[in-house]
């Protein structure tokens, strides 16, 4: 079981399932994702159990929470499939993949080629260094799909991006070598946690106006109907003794879909906008069920 201590070190697995020395450097979020929780960690970590058993994680991303903590056992999941792939990769091919990161040159021609081409085109360890290249080289690390499923974000202006960062692609590795990671809905993966287990859950939030709406990030987006399917699965854990804690935006339908839990209200900064005089810290809520 993972007890989570005042001031704990990272947690990586190991076969005899020991702390690593405390000036080992923790992983960190490899792609820049919208909504990742990097400037949140703090509020969510002093919001953690005590104790818990499993970690899930059925809303990946770019996984600044999990790669924080270093659980000894994970279960992460997202139904970003290039994601999904991505994470593969890292976790049991890397030199593959640092190889062919490295072939990526950072141009406006090579970038809008890479974007063009068809991912079920490529080999695995290629589709997956695809993804990663234009998460690193795009406008604002901005992951979006059209209908079609086609990553379609313009390149981003930057002076010298990293696109191949080895020594923290490594330690992400390391941190992913026992943890599942699956291609999956949250529908999909809510039935393995059990009691004693702990869930965080950070959906597309419920847009605030109408233009901040952040969620294509697949061809299909997360309506009100999904976030009250996924109020319905966090209910029926926490029926089963599951401890979850959720992230999402501060809005009447999300304080009325989990009335009755804790709800705590913090600010947190916003970077996605266009316009860096929109990027002001919004209020959020986090929810627990305990």
């Amino acid at each position: 079981m993972t007890q989570l201590a005042p001031s704990p070190g990272p947690l990586v697995e190991t076969k005899a399932q020991a702390l690593p020395s405390p000036t080992c450097p923790k992983a960190r979020p490899i792609v820049k994702w919208a909504g990742g929780k990097t400037r949140l960690l703090s509020e969510l970590t002093t919001r953690l159990p005590q104790r818990f058993e499993r970690y899930f994680e059925p809303f990946f991303g770019g996984g600044a929470f999990f790669f924080s903590l270093g659980p000894e056992k994970a279960a992460l999941s997202d139904v970003n499939y290039e994601l999904v792939l991505l994470y593969r990769c890292v976790r049991d091919r890397l030199p593959e993949l640092i190889k062919a990161l490295k072939r990526h040159p950072y141009e406006k021609e090579h970038y809008y080629w890479v974007r063009s081409l068809d991912p079920e085109s490529l080999s695995e360890v290629e589709r997956a260094a695809r993804t990663l290249y234009l998460n690193r080289t795009c406008f604002n690390g901005l992951y979006r799909v059209n209908r079609r499923g086609q990553f379609n974000v313009p390149m981003g202006r930057y002076s010298n991006p990293v696109i191949c960062d080895e020594a923290k692609l490594q330690r992400a590795s390391e941190a992913l070598r026992h943890a599942e990671i699956t291609h999956a809905g949250f529908d999909d993966t809510m039935k393995a946690p059990s009691k004693g287990d702990f869930v965080y859950f950070d959906p597309p939030y419920q847009p605030i106006s109408k233009t901040a709406n952040f969620t294509s990030y697949t061809s299909a987006s997360f309506s009100e109907d999904d976030q009250a399917r996924l109020a319905d699965t966090f209910r029926g854990l926490a029926e089963r003794g599951v401890q979850c804690m959720l992230s999402n935006s501060d809005t009447p339908l999300i304080r009325e879909l989990y009335k009755g839990f804790r709800i705590d209200t913090v600010m947190a900064p916003r970077l996605i906008s266009r316009k860096a005089s929109n990027r002001r810290p919004v209020r959020e809520v986090i929810v627990r069920t305990y």
